[in-house]
């Protein structure tokens, strides 16, 4: 029944989306039958209404952010949380949790895929907002600790594999200095590069940039995140816990593609977001446009290059 269901559904994929590629309509197929799968718990979900709903994952972090965490969040909201389970050091994304256990002492990629639990898992060109809530990073976690003379901005980069293949996405040294050198002047900058034992990861190896020395001797005005880690380290959770709270005192981002931009587009402002095409599908099914901005409300700018990050930036900034 099941096997029949879904090849049915790819069927409808091809007759809605002709012209999505044959191989990227599985991600829509996989979309249908996960949606299809919440009338399981009508019932549960607007009868009964008690707590019953385990949410449980342990993918890519991305997918937690844009599908995971939004779905828990509305059982929250409608009375019907029981737990949360995820990876460790996850405790302070699911702050509105009853019951939150961080089972997983890592991520497995493939853990998004054939997961059926959760409404939206997975790319689409449409997606289903019916079980899916915005988490109010911001309003929760705005302080007067991470509050500076100049307005805060995030530049969020990273530096690994990608898809098995050499970064793609990230900003080099030469890209950091132009950019710092020319707004270091009007905000408060904090540069954000998770290193190892930081964050939880799943296949994605980092690598050295050695941009982090650089910093320190070239640009001292900039705050580093792992500095800022070191400082506060009596007062904070984990590290996650220290980026949301300066995440949250911030309305400008420079992000990379994948979760550290995912990320970003949680706490309102804008998003700038390095994502080259090629690589992920957001670009195929125009994610960006369809679901970033519903994160948080964020306003949401694609550059498709180094390039056009620094018109962006000179635009925006």
């Amino acid at each position: 029944m099941r096997s029949w269901l879904l090849k049915s559904l790819y069927v409808l994929a091809a007759l809605r989306y002709p012209r999505i590629r044959p191989d990227l309509r599985y991600f829509v197929r996989d979309n249908y039958f996960a949606r299809l799968n919440q009338l399981r718990f009508w019932r549960a979900d607007f009868l009964t209404k008690t707590p019953y709903k385990v949410v449980e994952f342990y993918g890519e972090f991305d997918q937690e952010i844009r599908y995971a965490m939004p779905f828990a969040y509305w059982h929250f909201l409608n009375g019907t949380l029981k737990q949360t389970v995820a990876s460790k050091n996850t405790r302070p994304f699911y702050f509105f949790s009853p019951d939150h256990v961080e089972k997983y002492e890592k991520r497995v990629w493939e853990a998004g895929y054939g997961n059926y639990s959760i409404p939206n898992m997975t790319h689409a060109p449409t997606y289903d907002f019916s079980k899916w809530a915005r988490v109010p990073f911001k309003s929760h976690y705005q302080n007067d600790v991470f509050v500076y003379d100049k307005p805060l901005l995030v530049i969020a980069n990273k530096y690994n594999i990608e898809w098995d293949k050499p970064p793609i996405n990230f900003l080099d040294i030469p890209a950091l200095d132009r950019l710092i050198s020319g707004l270091k002047s009007r905000y408060q900058i904090v540069y954000n590069r998770p290193l190892g034992g930081q964050i939880v990861h799943d296949n994605s190896e980092i690598m050295d940039l050695g941009e982090h020395a650089w910093l320190r001797t070239t640009h001292p005005e900039v705050l580093l995140m792992n500095d800022l880690f070191d400082q506060h380290a009596a007062t904070v959770q984990n590290f996650n816990h220290l980026q949301l709270l300066v995440y949250a005192n911030c309305n400008h981002f420079i992000s990379m593609h994948g979760g550290t931009a995912a990320l970003a587009s949680c706490f309102g402002g804008t998003n700038i977001l390095l994502s080259h095409p090629g690589g992920g599908f957001e670009h195929e099914f125009n994610e960006y446009n369809n679901l970033f901005p519903n994160l948080s409300g964020a306003t949401i700018l694609h550059a498709k290059s180094r390039e056009e990050v620094f018109t962006l930036v000179e635009g925006r900034f």
